[in-house]
Parts: C-alpha cells; structure tokens; sequence
C-alpha cells in the first residue's frame, strides 16, 4: 500500500477549530495490483475516528458522485497538505472536472436537510423543555362525556374524584377504552387506574348494579412511543457531548451549533461552486462561522439567510455552465494513469 495524499481536514483545514477541536486526517493511497486482483483489496482504512483513508479507485468514485469531503481534499490549503506523492499531481491537475451540477445535492441537499431539522425544533436537545419529562399513563388517558373528550387528570380535578377510589372495567370491541367508575367510601375495594411499575392500566371487579362515570380511553401506543422516546433520550443525555449545544440568543432553546456552523459552511461553499467554479476550503467568513456556533446569533435570521442561500443556490446551478456529471471514460483513463505512475 503507497499513500500518494495526507492532510489535515476538518475544522483546522476550514478555519474553525477552537481550543478543544480535535486534529482530524484524511488521504489516499493506492493497492498494489496483485490485492486488486486478489482479495485483499480495501477501498477504504480507517485507522481512528479521527483518521481516515481512501483507495484510490474508491476516492476517484466519491469524487465523481460529489462527494463534499472528497471534493476538499483536492482544494487543501498548502498548510495543511502532509504528504503528497506526484501521482495525487495527476488527479489534482484535473480536479476542475469533478465539480459538477451533482454539487448542488451533495453540497446543498445535505445543508437542507440540517436546516429544516432545525427549524422542526424537535432535535434531542430540545426534548428537555416539554417532551422528556416522565410521564405515566395517566397522562395519555382521556374521558369521553356528553359529547366532550377531557384529559382523566382535568376530569377527576374538576369532579373533586380520587384516583385510587376509582375502578375501570374493559369494554368488549372497544379497544383500550374502559368504563370508569368511583367509590368515596373505598367500600367496594377499587383497585385504582394505573401503576407505575406497568404500562397497563389497573382492572377492578365492579358490581353490576354499579353506574359507570363515563367513557375512559387509554392512549397506550402513545405512551408506548413516549416511553421509547424517552430511553433514546436517556441514551444520548449520557453519550452527548454538551459543548456542541448551545444557548441562541432570542430564542430561549438550545441547538447543535456545530451542526448549524456546517450547514452554513455547506450553503456558501455550495454558492462559490455555483458562481466561481473552485472550492474554498478555508472559510474567508470563519469568525462568523464561530459565532454560529456559539449561539450568538438569532435563529429565525439564519434561518431566514438560509432559505434565501438555498433559493439563489437553485437559480445558480440551474443557469450554470458546469457539467452534469463526470465522464465514466474520464475517470477510469484517470485511474489507470494514477496507478501507471507509482
């Protein structure tokens, strides 16, 4: 295995990288012919999370598909490039010919699709202020009386009734809806509406000349998906990494700022594709990415400057000249030259 490219990538290469910002690495290297033709070929090496390399055939496909993080290592900054053999020289020379109209999707629909994310608000972080707080299924039960359908919780309140006095029996072709019925004195020996230690609700042996309350409904797939959301929550409570959230001003919420710094970066690198025809790879506005992703800035104006970066980015790509796609006969001459030459 040769490496003809190293680099620094990443937020050091952008200009982004702040005290704690790791040092992330990428590159390329070529197989001799024999594990080509064997089984020993590898089209990609990962020697760490933060360290990653490419066969060359594998790179030469992501590049013809746009690949964002292929197309930069071919526009590294020189301080950042470790290792460059004279073969990577062949590819380089022609690196003007992977930038497509591919880039639109590959650079832009990625950045889309962070943003709307973002601007559903429903991202983990946000699942604190409402959504993750523990409920029971008393919470997804509602009662249905003289034509009104009332949370269970509002009912007994509002009928000065106590929940443990109270006895549901389950109703044949209805399903999880039960005719609820109370007891002040206790005497009948109701069992009460739900548990905390099951998602079922309590079932009690009811006379028959008893007159049911009303109507009880048991959203129960509803508590089943709260309590799914819920453990996913737990989960990335105790595996995130809480510098990336941040406070925005204006907003009162917390988003991924590292997130939003990436769709920005994405939008404009995008643009400058669209109208310039090169990539920047180290970004000429990164005080400004910085402050995005430390949360100074308002959130319905980014979102604002990024819905109209993705109307010009359409109008852009639609009357640019650049070419559909790569040429498949291109890149294999390509290919072939790049391994003649080592």
């Amino acid at each position: 295995m040769k490496i003809i490219f190293k680099s620094i990538v990443g937020s050091q290469a952008y200009g982004t990288n702040t005290a704690g910002s790791d040092t992330d690495f990428k590159g390329v290297y070529v197989q001799p012919t024999r594990d080509l033709v064997g089984f020993g070929y590898k089209e990609q090496i990962e020697v760490s999370k933060d360290e990653c390399y490419y066969e060359v055939r594998r790179f030469l496909q992501l590049l013809k598909s746009a690949n964002p993080t292929m197309l930069e290592l071919l526009y590294m900054p020189e301080d950042c490039i470790i290792e460059k053999h004279p073969a990577f020289d062949l590819i380089l020379k022609h690196r003007d010919k992977f930038l497509t109209k591919k880039c639109l999707h590959s650079f832009g629909g990625y950045a889309v699709a962070q943003i709307k994310k973002a601007r559903g608000l429903d991202k983990k972080m946000n699942w604190e202020k409402e959504k993750m707080l523990r409920k029971t299924p008393m919470d997804f039960c509602y009662v249905y009386q003289n034509g009104k359908t009332i949370a269970l919780e509002v009912f007994l309140k509002d009928n000065n009734l106590e929940e443990k006095h109270c006895g549901l029996i389950g109703l044949n072709h209805f399903r999880d809806c039960f005719a609820l019925y109370h007891d002040p004195t206790n005497s009948l020996g109701y069992r009460g509406i739900s548990s905390e230690k099951s998602n079922e609700l309590i079932l009690s042996s009811v006379p028959k000349e008893e007159k049911d309350l009303a109507i009880l409904y048991y959203n129960k797939d509803g508590y089943s998906m709260h309590c799914k959301d819920y453990l996913q929550y737990t989960d990335w409570l105790k595996n995130r990494n809480t510098q990336r959230y941040v406070d925005i001003e204006t907003h009162g919420q917390q988003i991924d700022g590292k997130n939003l710094l990436h769709c920005q970066r994405l939008l404009d690198m995008a643009l400058e594709i669209a109208e310039q025809k090169t990539i920047i790879v180290r970004r000429p506005n990164a005080q400004d990415l910085l402050k995005i992703r430390k949360g100074e800035i308002n959130l319905d104006n980014f979102m604002q400057k990024a819905e109209e970066d993705i109307e010009r980015l359409n109008v852009f790509f639609k009357n640019s000249d650049l070419p559909d796609d790569v040429d498949d006969d291109f890149v294999n001459e390509l290919l072939l030259e790049v391994r003649e030459n080592l």
